[in-house]
């Protein structure tokens, strides 16, 4: 096995990673209980796999076909710029329109200073 190989595998084990990280997301937006917890599953392992996958793609073609793909690098950053933005964005919009936090979430300190007129 040589090097090209070696690396050629490490790219197909980033993709491979990435999409069981992608399904772990998947499960989690599923089973966690109110929007904020949600929120946090979409974007922090959404991120996380989307990279590794595009990581992973960005190497193989790198390797194999002996090209830059911008694209790809484009993507990347992309990815990690705009994700948790939309996912804070998300969140923010939903604690502001009063949203109820999970049971068992802990002690809600921004609501007193938030909507301290409305009490």
């Amino acid at each position: 096995m040589n090097v090209n190989q070696m690396i050629e595998w490490t790219a197909v084990i980033l993709i491979l990673v990435g999409s069981i990280v992608s399904v772990i997301s998947a499960l989690g937006m599923i089973r966690l209980p109110d929007v904020y917890t949600r929120s946090h599953a979409a974007t922090k392992s959404s991120t996380l796999s989307v990279l590794t996958c595009l990581l992973g793609a960005f190497i193989y073609f790198w390797i194999h076909d002996g090209y830059v793909s911008v694209r790809l690098i484009l993507g990347i950053l992309f990815v990690f710029v705009t994700a948790p933005v939309a996912g804070h964005l998300i969140c923010r919009a939903a604690y502001r329109s009063r949203v109820p936090l999970a049971e068992g979430s802990g002690d809600d300190e921004l609501k007193a200073k938030l909507f301290a007129d409305d009490e």
